[in-house]
């Protein structure tokens, strides 16, 4: 695999809904970086499980994510309950992690060239896809937060469903990424906590770009 040498590598991982995803989007939005949702590659693989369940094999997968671009991870067909939770399940298979894998380290390590580096979110982003990354977070938020964040979301989207419901849901989201056998969701100790139950997204925003800016300006990158 080809890797670009000089870019900056930012690796986050979080539960769901704890603000990691609009976090990474302005992070590399400010400093020009290459910006992939890992959970959402699996929500759009089992999103065509759950559409195409006759089709739905290995060649079929393989074909799906060759072709995958990433406006095709934009679709608010993903957001639905129903696609989040067999996205959890699907998480837990190894060969369809496989394939993903190899997806992720390309977009990680080869990024186009009119970017300065890649940004990538998911539930084991800094130890097993970018262990070397320059900067390493751990995203989080209380549940009751993260709760009503997606709660909200899916009502702007029109979403016919209650609070408690998407409560129950992340709750189940959660004993999966935490409990799987394969590629866990976990903090590594060379990532750094950040907390968002109390915090706007501007203010988040504004507490990593200050540990970015000074590491990049000791390295003489700013």
């Amino acid at each position: 695999m080809i890797k670009r040498k000089n870019i900056i590598k930012v690796a986050i991982d979080s539960p769901a809904a704890a603000g990691a995803g609009t976090l990474a989007k302005s992070l590399s939005k400010h400093y020009n970086l290459l910006y992939l949702d890992t959970g959402k590659i699996y929500r759009f693989i089992a999103y065509h499980k759950i559409k195409f369940p006759n089709k739905f094999n290995q060649n079929f997968l393989k074909s799906k994510i060759k072709s995958l671009k990433i406006k095709d991870l934009a679709s608010k067909k993903l957001l639905s309950n129903n696609v989040s939770y067999e996205a959890s399940l699907i998480s837990k298979k190894k060969n369809i992690r496989k394939i993903v894998h190899s997806f992720q380290l390309n977009f990680a390590y080869n990024p186009p060239k009119k970017y300065k580096g890649s940004c990538l979110d998911g539930r084991d982003i800094t130890y097993k896809i970018i262990p070397d990354a320059d900067f390493k977070f751990y995203v989080t938020a209380n549940i009751k937060t993260r709760a009503l964040r997606r709660f909200k979301e899916l009502k702007r989207l029109n979403k016919k469903i209650s609070y408690n419901e998407v409560l129950k849901s992340i709750k189940n989201r959660d004993k999966n990424d935490l409990n799987r056998k394969i590629s866990p969701l976990k903090k590594t100790k060379d990532s750094l906590l950040i907390n968002t139950t109390n915090l706007t997204k501007r203010a988040c925003f504004l507490k990593i770009k200050k540990i970015i800016d000074k590491k990049l300006e000791i390295n003489g990158n700013l």
